[in-house]
């Protein structure tokens, strides 16, 4: 197996995807993991370089403010679009970026190309929930405009890939929504909950937001406009969240002994919200397995997102989601 890694993509390139990549390397010894990049600024980082790590030189970089369609059209020499093509053309089997959002979807969509029997693409996001299963979001932010039948394919997709990863016989699908009860929301809304109400096992209804941290369901959709503010109302929470509890325990020395005496607990607590564990979120829908890291990802969060990458792609996620669509 082969993994390409968009080096230069994200707000610490190429220093954390280059030393996450290598730390997954070394113990992901049976794949192959190709840095790609500028050869010059990697090499900076890459003195002892596993023997399943190589670099291929990419002289062009996308900026994180480029208009994604005209970039990926324009700069085909970019990172980026490389580690597209690269699994487009079966030089690479998987790939991670944290680079320009939009233009890492124009790439997938028009780079590796879509899925038969998918309208548009969806990008995942798994968010943390309170009793550690956790749930798969469906759309993070690439389609701000849907249809119902393109919420109805996510949930497959999403129910597909919760068996595949999180080894889930019967995943749970809800429909985000501003009231538990049928008929409840825009048009969008009441037209999904009919086409999964008929055509989707174990769909559970509509799911509130404050619904999502108890466990109501294991996969949640909605249009990408939500689903994106959804995403970044829970990163904001959590960092915040953390801060507050890192300052309260700080603040006298009697409290910094309750805090060592619950340090196991409060590392568990941290890894749960901590977005660097999450390894990325698929770009389901397209030909091939694109993760997209964040992109303020710090080297742990790059390891996650190629451990994960390596994980879809060895357990067979193309192949999974296919069967998901065809049945």
């Amino acid at each position: 197996m082969r993994v390409a890694i968009d080096v230069m993509g994200g707000d610490h390139a190429p220093k954390a995807p280059v030393l996450g990549a290598i730390q997954a390397a070394r113990e992901l010894k049976d794949a192959e993991f190709i840095l790609v990049g500028k050869e010059s600024e990697i090499q900076v980082y890459t003195r002892d370089l596993p023997d399943n790590v190589r670099i291929v030189h990419a002289n062009d970089v996308i900026a994180s403010t480029a208009e994604p369609v005209k970039s990926v059209r324009r700069q085909k020499e970019s990172s980026l679009v490389v580690c597209t093509s690269m699994v487009r053309d079966g030089e690479a089997d998987a790939m991670v970026s944290a680079g320009n959002t939009g233009a890492f979807m124009v790439a997938g969509l028009f780079v590796v190309g879509r899925m038969e029997g998918i309208d548009r693409p969806a990008l995942a996001a798994m968010l943390p929930t309170f009793n550690d299963q956790g749930v798969l979001l469906l759309d993070a932010g690439a389609n701000t405009d849907s249809t119902p039948n393109n919420l109805a394919q996510w949930a497959h997709m999403g129910q597909a890939y919760m068996r595949l990863t999180h080894h889930m016989t019967r995943p749970r699908v809800g429909l985000l929504n501003i009231g538990s009860e049928p008929g409840k929301g825009n048009e969008l809304c009441k037209a999904t909950y009919e086409l999964l109400e008929s055509g989707c096992v174990d769909f559970v209804g509509n799911v509130e937001a404050r619904e999502l941290l108890n466990g109501a369901c294991d996969v949640v959709v909605c249009d990408g406009f939500v689903g994106n503010v959804l995403v970044k109302f829970y990163e904001g929470a959590g960092i915040g969240l953390l801060d507050s509890l890192k300052q309260m325990f700080l603040a006298t020395p009697l409290t910094k002994i309750a805090a060592l005496s619950m340090r196991g607990g409060l590392k568990t607590f941290r890894s749960r919200f901590d977005y660097a564990e999450y390894g990325g979120g698929p770009f389901l829908g397209v030909r091939g397995v694109l993760v997209k890291a964040h992109g303020s990802s710090n080297e742990r969060a790059f390891e996650m997102a190629v451990r994960h990458a390596y994980k879809m792609q060895s357990g067979g996620l193309i192949q999974a989601l296919e069967r998901s669509l065809s049945v």
